[in-house]
């Protein structure tokens, strides 16, 4: 018999509208569209700005949007969207208003999950983080776990979340950044029983896959590992890295690598693990926030992310229906050039790739 396609659970940020915090730190009405429509291009055959194309510079506080979006992402084979979420503790909430609209209205009918986005923010001036946060992320014990808790419970509860073994999946993206992690997964779990739930399955996510039994010795049920620098690690010649860094300085080139190289290193052997989820990733350009100091891949294409695709999907077809979770980076994150949402040159070419790689595994 035939086994199930793959899960693929796409990271969605919601910072496409306007919020005051945005007003005060960057100007009256700025969006995440600001960055990508100023964008320059860097170098001969550097596609910036990069251009919406289907669903145009949309406003995510407009309903219509949030379901074209849910059913293009359904069409092309992704199973739901996992919404970054922004809790600075205390109950410090940022970028809210899209999920909170989609959890209270109850469309678009379309699975989603939370991917808790547990890192400060900073400024970026020539490349450099700012030395005090706009924002600080706090961590205050577990009176504030269970704030925390009781804040998501309404969305775990929802018919449309996203569950593994019947347990709502629930992301962390700085999970080492947490003082006691485990501290924080019990406290959850506890709560979760008392409320009707089977508990909670937490996944760690990580740049750095020897984290993977660190992280599942903490409490996580499984680790979502993110190779897209590992690049940089491990395929870069010294020389090659030395020529970049000059490009970079004198030509404001930026700091780039072919995508065609930096994809070999985006899967390994872990991958193959049940309890470690890979990723895929389209492609990625940082120049919108970070000009010449961003990190580019250069030349991605829909044929070549296909192929990156059904590497990683032979690497999940073993396992468990239920774990053959596959985190798609991501679905509309647009001032890293890290999208699958249509665009002025490829069209919908990277959710066709998406889909037929998909379709090969059926």
């Amino acid at each position: 018999m035939k086994q199930n396609k793959a899960r693929v659970l796409a990271f969605y940020l919601p910072q496409f509208h306007p919020t005051p915090e945005n007003d005060a730190w960057w100007g009256k009405g700025f969006t995440e569209w600001t960055n990508v429509g100023k964008a320059k291009p860097l170098f001969r055959g550097h596609y910036q700005p990069q251009v919406p194309a289907d669903l145009g510079y949309y406003d995510l506080r407009v309903p219509e949007t949030r379901v074209a979006q849910a059913d293009m992402a359904r069409e092309y084979g992704v199973e739901g969207f996992c919404y970054w979420h922004y809790w600075f503790g205390n109950g410090r909430r940022l970028l809210d208003r899209p999920f909170t609209e989609v959890l209270e209205s109850g469309n678009p009918d379309f699975p989603f999950c939370l991917a808790w986005a547990n890192h400060s923010w900073h400024g970026i001036y020539c490349g450099v983080k700012s030395k005090e946060p706009l924002i600080e992320q706090t961590y205050n014990g577990l009176s504030d776990y269970e704030h925390h808790f009781y804040d998501v419970l309404p969305a775990f509860k929802d018919k449309r979340y996203i569950t593994v073994d019947g347990k709502p999946f629930f992301l962390v993206f700085s999970p080492l950044e947490i003082p006691d992690p485990k501290e924080f997964i019990d406290c959850w779990q506890q709560l979760a029983i008392r409320n009707g739930l089977k508990g909670i399955h937490f996944v760690a996510h990580t740049y750095k896959a020897e984290n993977i039994d660190l992280l599942l010795s903490r409490g996580f049920d499984a680790v979502n590992v993110v190779r897209l620098f590992d690049y940089q690690r491990h395929g870069l010649s010294v020389f090659k890295m030395a020529v970049n860094k000059i490009k970079r300085e004198f030509f404001k080139h930026g700091f780039w690598c072919e995508y065609k190289d930096a994809m070999k290193f985006f899967s390994g052997k872990e991958d193959a693990q049940e309890n470690v989820y890979p990723t895929v990733v389209p492609n990625w350009d940082h120049s919108p926030r970070t000009g010449k100091f961003g990190v580019i891949l250069k030349n991605s294409s829909p044929g070549l992310f296909r192929k990156h695709v059904e590497k990683v999907l032979d690497s999940v077809d073993h396992k468990a229906d239920e774990h053959k979770v596959v985190i798609l980076k991501s679905w509309n994150e647009w001032a890293e050039g890290n999208y699958m949402e249509p665009d002025l040159k490829h069209g919908r070419g990277y959710l066709e790739a998406l889909k037929e790689a998909l379709n090969k595994k059926q």
